[in-house]
């Protein structure tokens, strides 16, 4: 079946601007990190590129190592960009990362000019793309100069491969020196990709000052908390989900009956408001204007509905965050 894509897809998103430049995000972009690699079934990430699409997520965030097994997932969004989005592409924000192991040897991972370079060449030949729109080094390397890395960022941009770069989970010192240094050759850095939830909110001790003082925008990962932060833990453990897996990002030990009962609590203010508890918790990443995206994963279509229909209600109360706080304390 030709994918022909909805033509009222910008209707209703909101496209939120990347710090001082010109790049816009959608509010929610979708991430590939889970759900879309070589042991997953095709149709079903088809099916929610797709739906994301048509409902205005225009942005797609990987990673070289994103699968199983690493680079799997940006072979499948190959094969989706080839047979559906090609005719789309100047819609489409495209992003891929490198920092974490691909590869043996002293040259497939961490942050090296090496490496990063050698990455994202071979996610252009998975994604059967000319260029990402935005290349991330994927974490910081303590062995390898800041220099270096950077500078790796700066010849990518330079050599067409990649319109915009960014950094993922640099510290806020970090930040700063990488901010530095790319003003110094001439390339800014536009955005940082940080975890930031309800539960995670070590971005705002510094990092998000040191992006706002900058012109540097964000795009949170986890803002669910790897599922935490939905309706599937308010009873507890379920048998089919991420914390009863022993292969899981989400570890059994990270549902206590203490951070239940605040799900629970969260979610009636949710309930308050006309919302799940994920559309609460996305609704409160994106509060007050500091965060540009939030970056959602997804295993099945309704999952992207859900959290598309947060953007219906982004506005809170004192009260509401008030309450909120206390419930987090």
């Amino acid at each position: 079946m030709v994918y022909s894509a909805n033509k009222e897809r910008y209707s209703s998103m909101t496209y939120n601007r990347v710090g001082r430049t010109g790049l816009k995000l959608p509010a929610i972009s979708l991430g590939l990190w889970h759900n879309f690699g070589g042991v997953d079934t095709f149709e079903n990430g088809r099916a929610m590129l797709h739906r994301a699409f048509d409902l205005g997520i225009t942005h797609f965030d990987l990673a070289n190592n994103y699968g199983p097994p690493a680079g799997s997932a940006e072979e499948m969004f190959g094969r989706i960009m080839a047979n559906d989005f090609k005719p789309y592409r100047d819609e489409l924000i495209i992003s891929s990362k490198a920092g974490y192991y691909m590869w043996p040897g002293p040259y497939g991972e961490w942050g090296s000019r090496k490496y990063l370079i050698a990455s994202l060449d071979q996610s252009l030949k998975r994604m059967g793309v000319d260029y990402v729109d935005i290349f991330y080094s994927h974490r910081p390397d303590p062995e390898t100069p800041l220099e270096e890395t950077m500078g790796a960022l700066d010849h990518i941009v330079r050599s067409g491969k990649a319109l915009y770069v960014g950094i993922s989970s640099y510290s806020a010192e970090q930040s700063a020196e990488a901010i530095a240094i790319m003003k110094r050759l001439g390339t800014p850095l536009v955005i940082h990709q940080p975890s930031y939830n309800m539960f995670d909110r070590w971005i705002e001790n510094g990092l998000q000052d040191v992006l706002e003082e900058n012109g540097v925008g964000s795009i949170a990962f986890c803002p669910l908390a790897q599922g935490l932060l939905t309706n599937k833990y308010l009873g507890g453990i379920p048998e089919d989900s991420r914390a009863a897996s022993r292969t899981g990002a989400l570890q059994e030990s990270a549902v206590t009956p203490e951070r239940v009962a605040r799900l629970q609590k969260l979610n009636a203010i949710a309930a308050e408001r006309g919302q799940s508890l994920a559309q609460l918790a996305l609704a409160w990443v994106l509060r007050g204007g500091r965060v540009t995206s939030a970056l959602i994963g997804a295993s099945r279509v309704s999952q992207i509905e859900d959290n598309v229909a947060a953007l219906s209600n982004l506005d809170f109360s004192k009260e509401e965050l008030s309450q909120i706080e206390d419930i987090l304390r």
